[in-house]
């Protein structure tokens, strides 16, 4: 397991994309190059097998072997949070799996389980923490769990953030200020909530974009973490053209867009595994269009930090 350090965490959270041979099995060469140029460009944090890169379509092993290839690529202070869920004794297989894999810690999905109650995620929590003991976060993304639920949960030693994305600012507020310090409150809902998630308190939220422009994404966090509100605004901006096309019928084109867009890197992802969104020819031209200028921008900045010396390679 690597060290934890939670000033790292209080920046850009990257779910990398996952690739795919025509095959459908995970391209794995392709996938290191990929981590490799996303640390290149300054990514430091990485939940890698986590929502939009498949999870739910992903087995114990391909997870696990995601972690190891994500460390492999990127380098020993990177933070890498492994996904867990599902049943609670593959939630503990793939947990301890992970972290002798190079994970630092592990990332509680939301639950895709039926009849919830606090009480009962109370209980699968403190279940697979027992049995991981390790640096924790957990992703809240419904009612459950509640926000009393986490502000009890930060007592435990070994919880370290929530990634909240219920997008309700107000409760959102309020339970950080109940928190009083303990631990990492985060923004899960991307960049186009992000900004309002920083003025509320988080300190870092997690990005799908970040595939395609990490650079732009990270200059937007750097933006707002300095109190630059204008200029993380207009980075956001450029940005939201991504957030916006994923956002389409209800998310159904989170992963889709971006795996069609991350082409523009030269290698090919492949479709998502179903039941995720197939793209058909007209969509496909849509988001080429749209991702030139964001690509421009990318380059800009890119360019701009090889100037400065300011590039964040191994």
């Amino acid at each position: 397991m690597a060290s934890y350090d939670r000033s790292r965490i209080r920046t850009v959270h990257l779910v990398p994309l996952t690739a795919y041979k025509a095959s459908g099995e995970i391209a794995w060469d392709v996938q290191a190059r990929h981590i490799s140029r996303m640390y290149a460009a300054g990514i430091r944090v990485y939940m890698p097998a986590a929502g939009t890169s498949e999870f739910h379509s992903l087995s114990a092993d391909e997870i696990v072997q995601m972690i190891q290839v994500t460390r492999e690529a990127s380098g020993p202070d990177a933070q890498i949070f492994a996904p867990v869920g599902l049943q609670v004794r593959h939630a503990i297989d793939v947990g301890v799996r992970s972290l002798k894999a190079g994970a630092t810690g592990i990332m509680f999905m939301p639950f895709a389980h039926p009849y919830l109650c606090n009480v009962g995620a109370r209980d699968y929590y403190l279940e697979v923490i027992a049995q991981t003991q390790c640096p924790t976060l957990i992703y809240k993304k419904s009612p459950i769990p509640s926000d009393e639920l986490l502000l009890e949960l930060a007592d435990n030693p070994h919880v370290v953030g929530i990634k909240y994305a219920e997008n309700n600012m107000h409760e959102f507020r309020k339970v950080v200020q109940k928190d009083k310090g303990r631990i990492e409150w985060l923004c899960g809902s991307a960049e186009r909530f992000a900004p309002y998630y920083m003025l509320a308190g988080s300190t870092g939220y997690t990005t799908g974009a970040g595939n395609i422009c990490p650079h732009v994404t990270l200059a937007m966090h750097a933006a707002f973490s300095a109190g630059a509100y204008a200029e993380g605004m207009r980075l956001q901006q450029v940005l939201l053209p991504i957030e916006d096309y994923r956002a389409r019928e209800g998310d159904s084109y989170n992963i889709s867009m971006l795996k069609h867009a991350v082409s523009c890197w030269g290698d090919e992802f492949g479709p998502p595994r179903a039941p995720q969104r197939q793209l058909n020819d007209k969509e496909r031209a849509e988001i080429d269009a749209l991702i030139k200028p964001i690509l421009a921008a990318e380059q800009e900045l890119a360019a701009e930090a090889s100037q400065l010396g300011l590039s964040r390679g191994r």
